[in-house]
């Protein structure tokens, strides 16, 4: 079989002095053809090289004919869930006698930290291996219609955690019906997820994410010193500086890590990456980057309550276990704005997205769209479909696109084709028999109505602070926003106004909406918790 073209940078060669470095640390091999080298569902306890003939990469063990990849001499197995220590989703198979060299993962992190030319190497292949798994609906399969809320309840926490997965729609998929009684399900079961041969029948988000891997119980602690209520840029930004620093430190997030910014297709103006950065990888570097300075990250885990208990700060989650902490850091961020619109509610489940990613863009190749919004994330949005779907229309509330959005998007947009601009305009209804089919635009100067094609509904109109968790435990602005620092008597910068209770990013009365801001104030936020904790003698 023929070894996959390394278009991407995903199946890099390892060069000789490399290989070198490895084999010192390393164990050659013999395999045989069909042997299993990696296993999906197994976490690795080892990085793998290829040295003599070829090794397949699989969707699925008895299905060698849905092949991912083929890698030959100089190239090494594997998946993000080698650096993260998650469980695989693709299984590894010599297809001809051969031999590999065998790493036990501990010296491969030895050596890594002394060559980063080989860790940023393993790190971009195994980051990008992740974003064409998930291209190409490899991983585990979600079955269920286009119209439950439960569907995309899954298909969105999958995609927000970037977990490699295929969705079957009951609606258009002329399998589902077959695979469906092969399984033993009823259609009022589902949605059902299927892994490794389990079936799931509309599992919570927690159920899921036990099953792949994605959520670990978190080690014993009696007292944390730091709890981050929140897994966005402020909220990882506080978890690399705080855990570096030596303080215990946990991060608790209801739905993935990234925040909104995870949702972002491309971050251009972000210092260090002239080319830009989706927020996807973002935020995979930056919990990985976490996690090897010792903090733990617990998702999906929803605070419902902050209480005080013996001296300490206590977060009680939705499964009813508290969390104690010395400090706390409140990074929930906001949740996206939704639009009253008529219409609207017969189509939120199959065509109304508050997020355009890879997923959500396949879910609409070809189709027109429209986008509503005026900021940053909006114009993202409609930059990075403009790729994808036929037509993209731009709803802007404002007289001018730059208003509220970054001049050099505002630009971008104005030099890409396909995509239109409706400055001064709102949506007035949504219309469709079984699926959207177009949207009514009034034009607010003119008070002129027009009718366009759509099938997709985009919404980035704002966000509405995610603080009811918090129950009055902290003061709040007007808007909903935690007060914090000079905004209150006698309180540090950042803190809020409970003693030992920080907020960073986003949730924070006053802050700048955008990435860098917020990963400045978790940064920066770790200075106060030290002094909080240490009065006399803070870094």
């Amino acid at each position: 079989m023929k070894e996959t073209p390394d278009l991407y940078g995903a199946f890099p060669r390892l060069d000789r002095d490399q290989l070198a470095k490895l084999a010192r640390v390393g164990e050659r091999r013999t395999t045989s053809a069909g042997e299993i080298l990696q296993a999906a569902g197994e976490s690795p306890e080892e990085f793998i090289v290829v040295l003599d003939g070829t090794v397949a990469v699989v969707e699925e063990l008895g299905r060698p004919e849905r092949v991912v990849a083929v890698h030959g001499p100089l190239r090494f197995l594997g998946e993000i869930g080698i650096v993260s220590g998650r469980p695989l989703f693709l299984t590894a198979m010599a297809l001809e006698p051969g031999q590999v060299l065998a790493v036990p993962l501990d010296r491969l992190k030895e050596l890594v930290q002394h060559d980063p030319r080989l860790a940023d190497l393993v790190l971009r292949a195994f980051l990008i291996r992740r974003s064409l798994d998930c291209s190409l609906g490899a991983g585990f399969a979600i079955i269920g219609s286009r119209f439950s809320a439960d569907t995309r309840r899954l298909r969105d926490f999958a995609a927000r955690n970037r977990l490699p997965h295929h969705w079957i729609d009951l609606e258009t998929d002329a399998e589902a019906d077959r695979l469906l009684r092969e399984l033993g399900v009823e259609r009022n079961e589902t949605p059902v997820v299927i892994w490794r041969g389990e079936v799931l029948r509309n599992p919570e988000n927690a159920r899921l994410a036990a099953a792949v891997g994605l959520r670990r119980a978190a080690p014993v602690e009696s007292v944390w010193d730091l709890i981050i209520v929140g897994a966005g840029p402020a909220g990882l930004a506080a978890a690399v500086y705080g855990a570096s620093e030596g303080l215990a430190t946990v991060v608790l997030d209801a739905v993935a890590t990234g925040g909104q910014a995870g949702t972002a297709s491309r971050i251009e103006n972000y210092l260090g990456f002239p080319a830009g950065i989706s927020g996807a990888e973002l935020a995979d570097r930056a919990e990985l980057q976490a996690r090897r300075f010792g903090a733990e990250i617990t998702v999906p885990a929803t605070a419902v309550a902050l209480e005080e208990r013996d001296g300490h700060q206590v977060v009680l989650l939705d499964n009813e276990t508290r969390i104690s902490g010395r400090a706390v850091l409140i990074a929930s961020g906001v949740r996206y704005r939704q639009l009253d619109l008529r219409g609207l509610n017969a189509f939120t489940s199959a065509s109304v997205y508050y997020a355009a990613t890879e997923a959500e863009a396949n879910l609409c190749r070809n189709d027109p769209v429209v986008v509503v919004g005026g900021g940053n994330s909006a114009g993202q949005a409609a930059v990075f479909l403009a790729q994808h779907a036929a037509d993209v229309l731009l709803v802007v509330r404002g007289n001018d696109l730059g208003q509220d959005m970054s001049r050099y998007l505002a630009d971008r947009i104005e030099q890409t084709v396909g995509i239109q601009v409706a400055v001064h305009s709102e949506l007035r209804e949504v219309r469709g028999t079984c699926a959207m089919e177009e949207v009514v635009v009034e034009d607010l100067k003119t008070g002129e109505c027009r009718t366009v094609p759509a099938k997709a509904l985009f919404v980035f109109i704002g966000g509405i602070p995610h603080v009811g968790w918090l129950g009055g435990a902290i003061d709040l602005d007007d808007r909903g926003f935690a007060l914090t620092g000079s905004q209150l008597a006698g309180r540090k910068t950042l803190e809020t106004s409970r003693r030992g209770v920080f907020a960073v990013g986003d949730v924070r009365s006053g802050s700048v909406k955008r990435v860098a801001a917020a990963v400045g104030d978790g940064a920066f936020a770790i200075r106060m918790v030290h002094e909080h904790l240490h009065p006399t003698h803070s870094p």
